[in-house]
C-alpha cells in the first residue's frame, strides 16, 4: 500500500464531497438552504424550497461526487478495493459535514448512491429501484431513502461473499450506511408520528432558521 496515494485519494474524496451543490445553487437564488426548510443542502430540500429544475441540478452534482471520488481513488491507487471503499465513505462524510460550508450539509443519500453504483452497479440499481417504489406509493422521499440504504447494506455484502465484488467494499456500507440512516433519524421519527412532509409539499423559507416541522440535522 502506497501511503501517499491513499492519502491523496481519501483527501480528494472528502474535499469532493464537501462541494455543497445545494448551498451553491441556493446562493444563486439568494437563499441559504441551511436556514430554509429542513436546513439540509440536499436535493429534497432544494426541491421543496427552490423547485424541480434546481433539484435536478443538485441531484446530478451530488451523485457525481460519489462517482468521481471512487474513480479518483481507483486511478490513484491502481484500483485498490479498500481505497475505493474508503473514498466512497469519505465522499458521504464530506457531503454531510462539508468543510467549505461550515460542516452543515445534506444527509448523504445522493452521494451515497453515486458511490455504491460505482463500486457495484447492480447494487446501485437495486438501491435506486428500492428507493423509487416506496416514494411512488407513499410520496415519502425519506422512506425510500432509508430503504435504499438498507438494501445496499444487504446486497453489497451478499455479492461480496458470492465473489462478485471485493470484500473490502463491505466497509463502505458498514460505515456509510449507518451514517446516512443516522442523518435521517429526524425523518424516521416523523414517519412514525405521521408528520413527515410528502414529496411535492413546499417548505417555508425562513430567515431565522429551518422549518420547525423538519428539524435540524
Amino acid at each position: 500500500m502506497n501511503v501517499l496515494e491513499y492519502t491523496l485519494a481519501l483527501l480528494a474524496a472528502y474535499l469532493l464531497g464537501s462541494i455543497s451543490w445545494g448551498y451553491l445553487v441556493g446562493k444563486l437564488k439568494r437563499v441559504d438552504l441551511r436556514q430554509a426548510g429542513s436546513g439540509s443542502t440536499g436535493m429534497t430540500n432544494v426541491l421543496r424550497t427552490l423547485g424541480p429544475a434546481f433539484a435536478v441540478l443538485v441531484l446530478v452534482g451530488d451523485v457525481s461526487k460519489g462517482v468521481v471520488s471512487v474513480l479518483v481513488a481507483r486511478a490513484l491507487t491502481g484500483g485498490a478495493p479498500l481505497a475505493e471503499a474508503l473514498a466512497a465513505t469519505l465522499a458521504v462524510v464530506g457531503h454531510n459535514w462539508p468543510v467549505f460550508s461550515g460542516f452543515r450539509g445534506g444527509r448523504g443519500i445522493s452521494t451515497g448512491v453515486g458511490g455504491v453504483t460505482t463500486l457495484h452497479p447492480l447494487s446501485g440499481l437495486i438501491a435506486v429501484s428500492v428507493f423509487l417504489v416506496p416514494v411512488a406509493l407513499t410520496r415519502y422521499v425519506s422512506l425510500g431513502s432509508v430503504l435504499a440504504v438498507v438494501s445496499a447494506m444487504v446486497t453489497v455484502p451478499l455479492f461480496a461473499f458470492l465473489g462478485e465484488i471485493p470484500r473490502e467494499h463491505i466497509l463502505y456500507v458498514a460505515i456509510g450506511g449507518p451514517i446516512i440512516i443516522w442523518q435521517h433519524r429526524g425523518n424516521i421519527q416523523r414517519l412514525l408520528k405521521g408528520t413527515e412532509r410528502k414529496l411535492g409539499q413546499r417548505a417555508q423559507l425562513q430567515e431565522n432558521g429551518p422549518d420547525a416541522s423538519e428539524g435540524r440535522r
